[in-house]
């Protein structure tokens, strides 16, 4: 009786600190807060998220000091603006920095979602200003979209040490070509997938008929029945089953309301993602070129529409952030 209730006492993990046993956890906020109260290895961010940040009182200081420092930067207008975003960016992924002991996400500006070359300056210019304020580029990852252009910017990218979290993906073929251009990370999204299907279909999803995590499913189990390199973090989760369903995934990010949910809650957690298991699955090796890969992301109406949406939506964030530094300057 004594060792059941010696073992009962060793599970009595949360699901949050369980699920941290076989699979890396990454806030999904700019909220330091959160991520001090949870204690994940990474974090995530992107222009929302800093928009957010900064209507709050407790942040309002940091766009003041980058407004105060930037101010004598001798730019003016758009460029200006853009100047002290990318500052502000930066100065949210050095304070992140200084709480999580991994990695930041720092995210290039969606308007450049197929502009090969302009992702790229973007990107080294993040990285820049990073290494300026004495962070090694192995604590950063540069996130771009999924598209054939945002891959390939990725792809050199990667050549030069600087390494990439490929976000905006909704089918095999993206993480496929993100495997081969041996980008770091990719960042599938799991509830912009459900959202999809749960209205075409009129009905909702849970647990493993869930199409969003079907979907990462899939990439997990081609990425190590193929032995690619390339960490896959689910993303942009609706509720906490979905989490779960992914547990032992290579990663993870994950909203602070979510975290909270999973922090509450002490029932066991299963490891369904298995690198083992997944090395013995039926699949085929999927050999992709331009034309290919546009054809079959085209195929998938759900990929097209939510990588097109969400270029749009994220797009309209950094709009926002814009306009409200613009704001600032007046």
């Amino acid at each position: 009786m004594s060792t059941a209730v010696a073992e009962e006492k060793k599970t009595n993990l949360s699901q949050l600190d369980q699920i941290k046993k076989f699979t890396k956890v990454v806030a999904d906020t700019a909220d330091f807060e959160s991520i001090k109260e949870f204690k994940p290895q990474d974090a995530t961010t992107n222009p929302s998220l800093v928009y957010a940040a900064t209507q709050k009182q407790q942040y309002a200081h940091l766009l003041e000091e980058v407004l105060t420092d930037r101010k004598k930067s001798g730019l003016s207008g758009a460029a200006q603006i853009e100047d002290i975003c990318d500052h502000l960016l930066v100065q949210f992924g050095c304070d992140i920095l200084e709480i999580v002991p991994g990695r930041v996400s720092t995210e290039t500006d969606a308007r450049l979602s197929f502009d090969f070359e302009g992702s790229i300056k973007k990107a080294r210019q993040l990285i820049k200003l990073y290494e300026e304020r004495k962070i090694p580029r192995e604590r950063v990852l540069i996130k771009i979209a999924s598209t054939w252009e945002g891959i390939n910017a990725a792809e050199q990218l990667q050549k030069e040490g600087i390494k990439c979290n490929l976000t905006l993906m909704f089918s095999l073929p993206q993480a496929v070509r993100c495997a081969e251009a041996e980008v770091q990370l990719i960042s599938p999204f799991v509830g912009r997938i459900y959202d999809w299907y749960k209205k075409e279909n009129k009905r909702d999803y849970s647990g493993p008929e869930d199409p969003g995590v079907q979907s990462v499913q899939e990439i997990y189990s081609y990425y190590k029945k193929f032995g690619c390199a390339t960490e896959v973090m689910g993303a942009s989760f609706r509720n906490v089953g979905q989490i779960l369903e992914l547990a032992g995934c290579d990663a993870l990010t994950i909203s602070p309301e979510l975290m909270k949910e999973l922090s509450e809650s002490f029932e066991p957690v299963e490891r369904k993602l298995d690198p083992e298991k997944a090395k013995n699955a039926k699949i085929v090796k999927l050999e992709l070129d331009e034309k290919k890969f546009r054809y079959l992301v085209n195929d998938n109406a759900m990929a097209t529409e939510k990588t097109s949406e969400g270029i749009r939506k994220f797009a309209a964030d950094v709009i926002k952030l814009e306009k409200f530094v613009a704001s600032k300057l007046k």
